[in-house]
């Protein structure tokens, strides 16, 4: 088995899939170098490949009124950019090269020939694919939940607690 083939088996998302699945969506994949500062991807782009992180780091950002916050942090294995094989939307965030990167692109094209390949195999990959997003959903949804200002809930009541000083 081939370094690369290897890094994808080691992928969440392809962890269970196929040799020759893998091989394929490696023959039909490109390998993306990127120096420390280069953009790979742009919060809202068009989208319609992943990327699986080879070498080097990427740094998840997401833009507001022209300053830049870190989303999270990528390294070997990691992926980006899954959501866009879902929803066909415009980027959601940037990623940049924090250091230098060498990742490998599967298109949405490449999926799309392993469905007509293997519909099993595919199903598999979206499933796999569903469950990283989730995982993603999952942290983040607790980030919010720690920085954020939640009204609290009395589940006796089935209402707001009311807040100090209010009726």
């Amino acid at each position: 088995m081939s370094l690369h083939a290897r890094l994808l088996r080691e992928t969440p998302v392809f962890g269970a899939i196929r040799e020759d699945i893998i091989d394929f969506l490696l023959a039909h994949g490109k390998t993306v170098v990127l120096a420390r500062g280069d953009w790979l991807l742009r919060e809202g782009d068009a989208s319609g490949s992943m990327f699986v992180v080879e070498e080097g780091a990427l740094a998840i950002l997401k833009q507001d009124r022209g300053r830049h916050y870190l989303l999270s942090a990528l390294k070997r294995g990691d992926c980006v950019g899954e959501m866009a094989l879902f929803d066909l939307m415009p980027r959601s965030a940037s990623a940049l090269a924090s250091e230098a990167a060498r990742l490998l692109e599967i298109s949405s094209a490449s999926l799309l020939a392993v469905a007509e390949r293997d519909m099993e195999q595919f199903a598999l990959i979206q499933m796999n694919l569903g469950r990283e997003v989730t995982r993603r959903l999952r942290a983040c949804e607790a980030q919010l939940f720690l920085r954020g200002s939640f009204p609290e809930f009395d589940v006796a009541r089935c209402a707001l607690v009311a807040a100090a000083g209010v009726s």
